[in-house]
């Protein structure tokens, strides 16, 4: 029975451990959070909301709302876990600082006893007459040695209590600074509330001036969706005619056939290294922009407001400032450089099998078979004169095969 209670009590200290040090790395893990999501913001009022005088669509407004009302509600769900996370600790602390009074008390009363006994010793006997009644030298020894353990374990004691008294000070002090940052998150969130509360009646006003006229935006929509639909696939017939072309000219060069109808490129042992080089890159690929923000994210997405209209992205819009320029995100070569019958000038670079797109360049400033180096400027992006904005589409392939930029770019 004993033997249980003793390893009950061992796997709950490991646990209070294991939870007193996890606290603070989750808290700064959420404080990475607030900080990005705080530039995000920032940088959607500066990208999307600068532009004051600019004549905007009301379909382009709802979307520019939307895009900060999300961002203002993810930094209002990390601050309430960080505020939760706090009270937590505080809590931890406060119970810390219960079991440590009662220690101090305890030790105290101890050391007090243990003074007391030692001042009552003293004045009825002497330490000299102490060792000198002894019986023989042994036990002379013996009690020198006694006397000594007694004056060490009294110094320890009172080491014991300082340090007690320090740790307590010291939690007091953490739960001051606690408290005071737990007030500041609870004014910061009250402020983001009142502010998510104005955008969305911002956001309801403009989607109420769109139901007056839904069935005509709803066709803008579908006619957008079936132009880019026509661009998409002009990106991906190129690309199999790029892979047809690469596997053709490998034929000739070597004695082994790949077939030229292979959505697969053949690659030569240079370029699986690169290839293999951009896998091992995933997740910290660099942005193909300095400064922006995703404002469409890959894959299929049910439009917020025209439920009936399902839009497609085979990569990301990323929104940046006017003539911002487009960067490699890992070395390769320039396979294309395509002009995109309405949708300005794209540029593929090629990684071993892996193909980076950028696409809605105004101007290019590399050509075809351009050996590229990672974070190389490669062309401008084109500003929109009707909407003031400049939109990076960027797409990420390997082989015919479309990948998810957010899985590859660095915190995307």
């Amino acid at each position: 029975m004993k033997k249980i209670q003793l390893y009950l009590f061992i796997l709950l200290s490991l646990l209070t451990t294991s939870i007193a040090f996890s606290q603070p790395n989750k808290q700064k893990e959420l404080e990475e959070r607030r900080v990005a999501i705080l530039s995000e913001i920032k940088q959607i009022n500066a990208l999307l909301f600068k532009t004051r005088g600019q004549a905007k669509s009301i379909l382009t407004q709802v979307e520019d709302i939307s895009q900060r009302i999300n961002a203002r509600e993810n930094l209002i769900k990390v601050t309430n876990q960080q505020a939760n996370l706090l009270t937590r600790t505080i809590n931890d602390n406060l119970q810390k600082m219960d079991q440590l009074r009662k220690e101090l008390k305890e030790l105290k009363e101890d050391y007090a006893g243990m003074i007391t006994k030692s001042y009552k010793s003293k004045s009825e006997q002497s330490r000299i007459m102490f060792l000198f009644s002894s019986e023989n030298f042994l036990q002379a020894y013996k009690r020198l040695q006694y006397m000594k353990q007694y004056a060490k374990q009294r110094k320890k004691q009172g080491e014991s209590i300082k340090e007690k008294a320090e740790l307590l000070k010291q939690l007091n002090n953490d739960l001051i600074v606690q408290k005071k940052k737990k007030e500041v998150l609870i004014k910061e969130n009250q402020a983001e509330k009142a502010k998510l509360k104005k955008e969305k009646l911002d956001q309801e006003r403009l989607v109420a001036s769109l139901k007056k006229d839904e069935g005509t935006f709803a066709s803008q929509i579908k006619q957008k969706k079936k132009e880019a639909d026509a661009i998409e696939k002009q990106i991906e017939d190129l690309i199999r005619a790029a892979i047809a072309k690469s596997n053709s000219e490998n034929n000739n060069n070597t004695t082994t056939t790949t077939t030229t109808k292979s959505t697969t490129f053949a690659l030569t042992p240079e370029a699986k290294a690169l290839a293999a080089n951009f896998t091992s890159n995933k997740g910290k690929l660099i942005w193909p922009v300095e400064k922006g923000v995703v404002t469409e994210n890959f894959g299929k997405h049910q439009h917020p407001q025209f439920p009936n209209v399902t839009t497609n992205n085979n990569g990301v819009d990323i929104t940046t400032e006017p003539n911002a320029k487009a960067r490699a995100v890992f070395k390769g070569e320039v396979m294309q450089v395509q002009q995109i019958k309405g949708a300005n000038q794209a540029i593929y670079i090629r990684h071993g099998d892996y193909i980076t797109i950028y696409r809605n360049l105004a101007k290019v400033s590399v050509k075809k078979g351009d050996k590229v180096s990672t974070k190389q400027e490669i062309g401008t992006i084109y500003n929109n004169p009707t909407t003031g904005k400049t939109i990076l589409k960027f797409y990420i392939y390997r082989n015919d095969a479309k990948m998810n930029p957010a899985d590859w770019v660095y915190k995307m």
